[in-house]
C-alpha cells in the first residue's frame, strides 16, 4: 500500500545545504582574506582545502538534486484531499514548513558555497544584492503568510497540549532561516536602501520567530515534565532542534550589527564575541544533554528503523559546526577548535550518507522519499 507522504522529506535538501555552507564558513572565518566573504581565488592549495571544496561541490549538487526530487511529491502531497485537515492540525502542521526552510537555505547557497567557486559572482557581488533581495522578500512574505495561518489554525482548532513535541520548534526555524539570509543581505548591500529595507523585514520575522522560540520551548518543557518519560522514538531527534534555532538566530543578531556598523556608524566593539560565545556556550551543554537522553535511542531503535523525523538530527551537528567557525575567528583561534569543527564535519557528512542510504531503501520500498 502507498503511503502517505510527509513534507519533513525537505530537511534531507536542508541538511545538504547546510553541509555546504560548513565548509564555506570555515574557509571564510579561518583563512586571512581581504575584506567580504571569501572565494575559490583567496584560500590557496592544500590537501585540506580541496577535500572541503570537494565537500562543498559534492553537497552543492546534493542539495539542488534531493531539492528537484522532492517538489513532484510536495506538490502532489497539497493536492491529496487529506491536505486540509493535516494543515489544520497544530500537532502535525509544523512539518509544513520544512520546505520553506530548505528554500530559504538554498538563497543561502547561492550566497556562499555558489558564490565562492563563481567568478562572474564574486566579482561583482552587489550587482546581486538586488535580484537575491527579491527573491528573499517573496519567500519572506509566503513563510510569514503560512506562519500565521498556521499559527491562527493553533488558536482556532482544539488539541491535546501534552502531545506537543520539539517539532513544534520548526516555527521559530522557518522563521529563523528567513531572518538569517536577510540579515546577510542587510549587512552585505552597499545599497542603503536595501539594506535598511532587509533588515526591518528581518526584525518582522526575527521577533515573531524569538517569541515563538521560547513560548514553545517552555511550553514543550512543561509538556515533558508532566509526561512519564520519554516521547516515542518518532519524536526523539526533534528535541536537538533547539540547536540550530539558537545558531540562526545569533547569527543574525551578528549580521544585525555589522549592519548597524556599516550603515548607521555604529560602534559595536565586543557584542559580536558575547552574542556567538553565549550561543556557542548554550549549544554545547545543550547537545551534550541531548545526546546523552538519546543514547538509548541510538542503540535501540536509530541503526533498525527509518523515520522520516531522523533527518532533524543532521541540522543541529550542522549548525554546532557553522557556529564553531564563527567562534573560531571571534574568541578561540585555536587548533582545537578546528579540530572540533572537522570531526563535527565528518560525523554529520557520515550521518548524511548513512540517513540518505535508509531514505532510498524507503522509497524502492513504499514509493516514497518518506513515508509515515
Amino acid at each position: 500500500m502507498l503511503k502517505k507522504f510527509s513534507p519533513l522529506a525537505w530537511l534531507a535538501p536542508l541538511g545538504a545545504g547546510g553541509i555546504s555552507i560548513i565548509s564555506f564558513a570555515f574557509f571564510n572565518y579561518s583563512i586571512a582574506h581581504p575584506a567580504g566573504l571569501i572565494n575559490v581565488s583567496q584560500t590557496g592549495g592544500g590537501a585540506l582545502v580541496r577535500i572541503l571544496e570537494a565537500n562543498m561541490l559534492v553537497f552543492i549538487a546534493l542539495h539542488f538534486l534531493l531539492t528537484l526530487a522532492l517538489i513532484v511529491p510536495l506538490l502532489r502531497f497539497l493536492r491529496d484531499p487529506e491536505y486540509q485537515k493535516f494543515r489544520n492540525d497544530p500537532l502535525q502542521n509544523s512539518a509544513l514548513l520544512a520546505p520553506f526552510i530548505s528554500l530559504a537555505m538554498t538563497l543561502n547557497v547561492f550566497i556562499g558555497p555558489i558564490r565562492y567557486f563563481v567568478p562572474s559572482f564574486y566579482g561583482d557581488f552587489q550587482a546581486l544584492i538586488l535580484p537575491g533581495f527579491i527573491a528573499w522578500a517573496l519567500l519572506w512574505l509566503l513563510t510569514l503568510r503560512i506562519e500565521i495561518k498556521l499559527l491562527a489554525a493553533s488558536f482556532r482548532q482544539s488539541f491535546d497540549v501534552s502531545k506537543i513535541s520539539f517539532g513544534w520548534l520548526l516555527h521559530p526555524f522557518a522563521l529563523g532561516m528567513i531572518t538569517v539570509t536577510g540579515t546577510g543581505i542587510a549587512a552585505m548591500a552597499a545599497n542603503a536602501t536595501i539594506a535598511n529595507a532587509a533588515a526591518f523585514l528581518s526584525l518582522i520575522t526575527g521577533t515573531m520567530g524569538l517569541f515563538l522560540l521560547l513560548v514553545k520551548t517552555i511550553s514543550i518543557f512543561k509538556s515533558h515534565f508532566a509526561a512519564a518519560g520519554l516521547p516515542t522514538k518518532q519524536f526523539l531527534p526533534s528535541f536537538l532542534i533547539v540547536v540550530p534555532n539558537i545558531t540562526l538566530y545569533a547569527i543574525s543578531a551578528f549580521r544585525l550589527g555589522h549592519w548597524l556598523e556599516h550603515h548607521h556608524a555604529a560602534e559595536l566593539g565586543s557584542y559580536f564575541k558575547v552574542v556567538m560565545t553565549t550561543a556557542f556556550a548554550f549549544e554545547t551543554w545543550y547537545l551534550l544533554f541531548g545526546l546523552v537522553l538519546l543514547a538509548d535511542y541510538f542503540r535501540r531503535s536509530f541503526f533498525k528503523e527509518y523515520h522520516v523525523s531522523q533527518w532533524g538530527l543532521v541540522c543541529p551537528f550542522v549548525a554546532y559546526a557553522v557556529l564553531s567557525s564563527f567562534v573560531y575567528k571571534l574568541f578561540a583561534p585555536t587548533l582545537f577548535t578546528k579540530i572540533v569543527i572537522l570531526t563535527t564535519t565528518a560525523a554529520v557528512v557520515g550521518l548524511f550518507f548513512f540517513l540518505l542510504k535508509k531514505m532510498l531503501c524507503c522509497r524502492r520500498s513504499c514509493g516514497q522519499f518518506a513515508c509515515e
